[in-house]
């Protein structure tokens, strides 16, 4: 038998519209008194005909004056179930805690953020609350900024969802568009929902790009339903989701033990004079930093601040380190999806790369650098965040994080002092 797509929840430009879809739509301008109504983007750019287009949401399909957005009105009545839920895992006290208070929010139809330390299972600290909302009938969104953090989350949902159809949507596959009542995404992608979602969680709520975004916010707001629930994960959150959360505004859950109990790893912070790089050489204390941490046998993520780093500091640890199995990564990388399954299973010993790591990946008994620590691309988030890769393994709960730096920065030293304070 074959299953309609009615595309409920969705929205496209016309021209973007499926055959297969119903008629139940809405029939908006793509452009209304200077503002894009897909992104809320002032528009200011003119085509050569004399119309202005959207430049900010163009990478879904350039909308200009006179394009029209349909929005799909249907809703799908998802039939109740038993329960749906085959992950087995058990949580922490502490984790149950937070996945009650999850739970309750839904309940009371509450916005809710989680703050929890790196590595503290938030991603297991939603199974029964997704499992409720899935078992009443309810379609669950779970948007990241990252597409390798999509990547990552979408095969433990489908181990823990082991019946559940999950949608998987982001820029760098391409997936006919479907109803599914669980659906794993870029935050980009929610431009591309209307009211689709009773529960939408945005993890990495504090991650680049979604951060002091406000198409994505716009777009985070258009996916959920009027009476919708939003849940925030994050283990650096800003002050806005903080006041909200302590004039209780939203619900608020704090976790600040890992999972397996072990404490965050503390970054040592090494000062350089020199360049890291000068005629065609790695600085010498560069490279003994690395050389300790390779004898210890465990893999090693090596962050540079700029994709351009990336050749060049391989070329030349590749010289160094001629037995090891060396290799870079970083957004535009083609092979990239494969080169990071590659590192987790041990087919490479040193993988260099970018912020595209910094978070929402795990990697088993991994230690890491970050050259140029005091570069401006790194922020007290993503330095946290960065040292958070560390000693995620219940079977190796320690590890090494090396901030190197010419220049002591606000940044490093505040990072530090958080994942103190949380040590604490």
């Amino acid at each position: 038998m074959e299953v309609k797509i009615v595309l409920a929840g969705r929205q496209w430009l016309k021209g973007q519209n499926n055959d297969t879809t119903n008629l139940k739509l809405k029939k908006v301008a793509g452009i209304f008194q200077n503002r894009c109504q897909r992104c809320n983007s002032l528009v200011k750019f003119t085509l050569p005909n004399g119309k202005k287009y959207c430049r900010v949401c163009i990478g879904l399909g350039r909308i200009c004056e006179g394009d029209f957005l349909y929005q799909s009105l249907e809703q799908i009545q998802y039939p109740p179930k038993e329960n749906l839920l085959s992950w087995q895992g058990e949580l922490t006290l502490d984790q149950k805690q937070v996945s009650q208070d999850l739970l309750n929010s839904l309940k009371q139809r509450r916005n809710h953020l989680v703050h929890a330390v790196t590595g503290a299972g938030k991603t297991e600290m939603l199974f029964e609350t997704i499992n409720f909302a899935l078992c009443t009938g309810k379609r669950v969104g779970v948007a990241t900024p990252r597409i390798d953090v999509v990547n990552e989350l979408f095969p433990r949902f489908q181990a823990a969802f082991e019946s559940v159809k999950i949608g998987k949507y982001h820029g760098k596959e391409y997936f006919e568009a479907r109803d599914e009542q669980l659906i794993i995404c870029t935050t980009h992608q929610l431009l591309k929902f209307y009211q689709a979602f009773d529960l939408l969680i945005i993890d990495e709520v504090d991650s680049f790009p979604y951060r002091n975004n406000l198409m994505l916010y716009y777009g985070t707001k258009n996916a959920i339903k009027e009476k919708g629930v939003i849940f925030y994960l994050t283990a650096t959150p800003d002050h806005s989701l903080l006041i909200q959360a302590k004039s209780n505004k939203i619900g608020y859950s704090i976790l600040k033990h890992r999972f397996h109990g072990g404490k965050l790893p503390v970054p040592q912070e090494k000062m350089f004079v020199r360049p890291f790089i000068k005629n065609k050489r790695i600085h010498p204390k560069l490279v003994k930093e690395i050389r300790s941490l390779l004898t210890l046998k465990k893999p090693v993520l090596v962050f540079v601040p700029k994709i351009v780093q990336i050749p060049v500091y391989e070329k030349i640890l590749k010289h160094n380190f001629s037995k090891l199995r060396i290799t870079g990564v970083h957004a535009q990388d083609e092979y990239r999806q494969e080169k990071i399954l590659d590192f987790r299973q041990g087919k490479f010993d040193l993988l260099l790369t970018t912020t595209i790591l910094e978070r929402g990946v795990t990697f088993k008994s991994v230690q890491v650098i970050v050259v140029a620590a005091d570069d401006p691309i790194y922020t007290t988030p993503s330095l946290v965040q960065i040292a958070g890769r560390v000693g995620r393994n219940k079977a190796d709960k320690t590890g090494n994080v090396i901030f190197c730096y010419h220049r002591y920065t606000k940044e490093i030293k505040e990072a530090k002092r958080k994942i103190l304070e949380m040590n604490r």
